[in-house]
């Protein structure tokens, strides 16, 4: 007959344990994917910052009232800026992405990670439904907390370039001089937009790769996929969100610029848009958007596979 130990905790409940070893192993994912993802993106944006430069340049962009737009195209763009302020012209404005970069990916990526570790299945996959909300979420989180603020100076910061006598003398200036005149609601113009916009951007992305890395590892969650092809995974999700969103990207610029204050909300500046620039209007600066986002999503998700594989080595 066996004997019941005498030393038996009469208090030990193994479901307790079970839980809060899964909520301890949940946490430290999503520890780990803020690290990873707030390191992932302050390389990024150092490599893809011209080509954002660029597009923001295009997209604000308007005819005057001769019917004359400032640039032609990209070519025109880039050759202007550099003969106006050097190469480094090109560079206007990094200093406000690579303070915002590196939340904005700790926030993308820590919440994606916490969201998927709830929404997995019992084998440690996400379903296509989940893949979308999983995204989105990531999205909405990245848009309040960190986007908002960093594409309204951004978007400031580039637009006040354009005119003859710039006012901004660096971020720190350029914040306090912008709260200081328009209030802290000065750097959350264009929340909507920019929630609908990171939004279905990380929904999109992310439903794209996951089920891209699904497909490669045949539903083995568990199952390495080389780098490269985790970058041709990136650009290819990279192209589908450019596509899907451009008109939203193009509102949020208008709602965050200098001039913004002639739209009375999103809406409206959609209307506009499309009344007085035609709907092609809200694909300007689609090209070298999608050469910075295809490139910009595959250096992010290399670069953060990278890092949370060498995370789950050292930091089991």
């Amino acid at each position: 007959m066996e004997r019941r130990s005498i030393y038996r905790n009469p208090f030990h409940r193994p479901w307790l344990e079970n839980n809060g070893l899964a909520a301890a192993a949940s946490t430290n994912t999503g520890v780990k994917g803020i690290i990873a993802g707030g390191i992932t993106g302050g390389i990024e944006i150092c490599i893809t910052y011209p080509t954002e430069y660029v597009k923001t340049q295009l997209q604000l962009d308007e005819k005057s009232s001769t019917g004359i737009k400032q640039y032609n195209g990209i070519g025109d763009c880039v050759k202007k800026t550099v003969k106006s302020h050097g190469f480094f012209g090109l560079y206007r404005g990094l200093s406000v992405l690579l303070y915002g970069s590196i939340p904005k990916s700790a926030v993308r990526f820590g919440s994606f990670e916490m969201l998927k570790k709830k929404a997995v299945d019992e084998k440690g996959n996400l379903s296509p439904q989940m893949r979308v909300l999983c995204g989105l979420g990531a999205g909405v989180c990245e848009a309040i907390l960190a986007v908002t603020p960093m594409e309204t100076v951004k978007v400031k910061f580039i637009n006040d370039q354009r005119s003859a006598n710039p006012k901004y003398k660096g971020f720190f200036h350029g914040v306090s001089y912008i709260i200081k005149e328009q209030g802290f609601r000065g750097v959350y113009q264009g929340l909507t937009p920019t929630i609908m916009k990171q939004g279905t951007n990380q929904a999109m992305r992310f439903y794209v790769m996951e089920t891209l890395k699904n497909w490669y590892r045949q539903g083995d969650p568990n199952a390495p996929v080389p780098k490269p092809i985790v970058g041709a995974f990136g650009a290819v999700a990279g192209a589908v969100s450019v596509f899907g969103n451009t008109p939203l990207d193009v509102v949020k610029t208008r709602m965050q610029g200098l001039e913004a204050a002639k739209y009375k909300n999103s809406f409206d500046c959609m209307v506009k848009i499309w009344k007085f620039e035609g709907p092609m209007a809200f694909y300007k600066g689609t090209v070298p958007r999608l050469g910075r986002v295809c490139l910009d999503v595959a250096i992010t998700f290399m670069i953060y596979d990278s890092f949370m594989d060498l995370f789950n080595k050292v930091w089991p």
